[in-house]
């Protein structure tokens, strides 16, 4: 039986989806305040957790943090359920390292959708042996979370982590926007493509040893992304 954790202050919220959850086969442990959220999430070691970004005592955003800071967390799923709907909050909560972003109101099938997919995806993750990706000079430990250039430790954010990973792991493949959108952010985002764009050139400035001249990931003109390590590229910036 697969855990959920779920973080709402809203009783009625709360309830409701406690039990179309147990309806559905999984079993649900929760808190309606933050204090104490992340000791309860490492006691109960979900496999995904529901979690309030506006908590009465508490950022959700700042516990999302937390998760990812700890080892024992890290790989967890996160799904958001907030009122805030803006383009904005939903890419700082995903950059943060949510796995989805649920605005409120919102059908509880849909949710109960959500959850399966990416509990699904854990369960995948978990599977496949852990690895070294490594290509032109950089080195990605997808266990650890770690990535290196040339040995030296590089600062990556989660979403940026799961494109880089995304791409390094099929290397010479072009990708669309709308390809990586849909495999990094999940089908059901609510981000422009335009998106990618941004998170390629914060990639490019931290992996690149010249961003304006990449000798890793490149741009197909009028596609999109691919990841090929190699001195030159015909193709032009999109």
């Amino acid at each position: 039986m697969k855990k959920i954790l779920l973080i709402e202050d809203d009783s009625d919220l709360f309830s409701l989806l406690k039990y179309n959850l147990e309806k559905e086969g999984f079993q649900l442990s929760g808190l309606q305040t933050g204090k104490g959220a992340i000791e309860l999430c490492r006691q109960v070691r979900p496999d995904l957790i529901l979690l309030d970004i506006m908590l009465p005592d508490s950022d959700g955003l700042d516990i999302c943090k937390g998760i990812r800071r700890d080892p024992e967390l890290a790989d967890t799923p996160v799904i958001f359920l907030t009122a805030r709907a803006s383009e904005t909050d939903r890419i700082v909560g995903l950059e943060l390292g949510a796995n989805d972003y649920v605005v409120k109101p919102f059908f509880v099938r849909e949710l109960i959708a959500r959850i399966k997919l990416q509990v699904r995806g854990a369960t995948r993750n978990q599977s496949t042996a852990a690895r070294v990706l490594e290509a032109g000079g950089l080195e990605v430990d997808t266990a650890s979370r770690q990535v290196r250039l040339n040995s030296r430790p590089l600062a990556l954010t989660a979403t940026e982590f799961r494109l880089l990973e995304f791409l390094m792991t099929r290397p010479g493949v072009v990708f669309s926007r709308e390809q990586l959108l849909n495999s990094v952010w999940g089908q059901d985002r609510a981000i422009t493509d335009r998106a990618v764009d941004v998170y390629v050139l914060r990639l490019r400035q931290k992996i690149e040893e010249d961003p304006a001249a990449p000798v890793l990931i490149h741009s197909v003109r009028g596609f999109g992304y691919t990841f090929e390590p190699r001195r030159a590229m015909a193709a032009m910036e999109v």
